[in-house]
């Protein structure tokens, strides 16, 4: 009863094109969900996210669900989840993406699902890792447990989304670690991350990560920046 009344004097809209949704709609209408870019990331294991890493760092595998663009529906959509508090949408994208990554027999068999860790200072100004939600969901729909206590910030460093590889990479080279124990030896690990640029924040995760004697690592992200 509450939420219909909610509803009626605050109609739930579109968070792509700011439409009102239709009653069997949620968070994101139908027409914006179709015009979402997929990647198809998960029907080429040497795709385009993968060879990111070609001579920097031993993945196993790596894909995005979406192409993001400047001033698109899949910005749109991060903005809101990172920024506007609607965890939600981790959830929906997690949804979403278990169909595909099912179809990946190498993911199916990991170990633990690891978010890009935020600092305490800045999680205790957001109020949540926007990851979390979408790999909960991953975690539930692939039967993989999710860790948070495994990768750790170690410094707070500002925003990188305005430089360079060389200097993201410069910025952020030792600021990752990891709490492990015998129990995570050999294991294969799904780091995931909201959008993959340059690939050196998840480059400097998967370093720590490989402290961990003969880990493997693979890299999922919600969406992949396209020029």
């Amino acid at each position: 009863m509450l939420k219909s009344i909610l509803n009626l004097f605050f109609p739930p809209i579109c968070t792509g094109c700011k439409t009102l949704l239709l009653s069997n709609e949620k968070i994101i209408c139908t027409h914006c969900r179709h015009e979402i870019p997929l990647t198809h990331h998960h029907l080429i294991k040497e795709n385009e996210a993968f060879k990111k890493f070609y001579g920097r760092i031993d993945i196993e595998h790596a894909s995005a669900l979406y192409y993001f663009h400047k001033k698109g529906i899949v910005q749109e959509l991060i903005h809101n989840l990172k920024y506007r508090g609607h965890e939600e949408i981790g959830t929906m994208i997690g949804e979403w993406y278990l169909d595909d990554l099912k179809k990946i027999p190498l993911l199916t068999t990991a170990h633990a699902i690891i978010p890009v860790p935020l600092h305490p200072k800045k999680l205790k100004t957001r109020g949540y890792n926007q990851v979390s939600q979408f790999g909960k969901t991953l975690s539930k729909g692939l039967k993989i447990p999710y860790k948070e206590d495994i990768l750790f910030r170690k410094t707070h460093n500002k925003t990188q989304s305005k430089k360079n590889l060389i200097s993201r990479t410069e910025n952020i080279e030792n600021i990752f670690d990891v709490h492990y124990s015998e129990n995570e030896h050999q294991n294969h690990f799904i780091l995931i991350d909201d959008i993959l640029t340059t690939g050196a924040t998840l480059e400097a995760c998967c370093r720590a990560l490989q402290k961990i004697p003969e880990a493997k690592i693979s890299i999922v992200c919600m969406a992949m920046a396209q020029s």
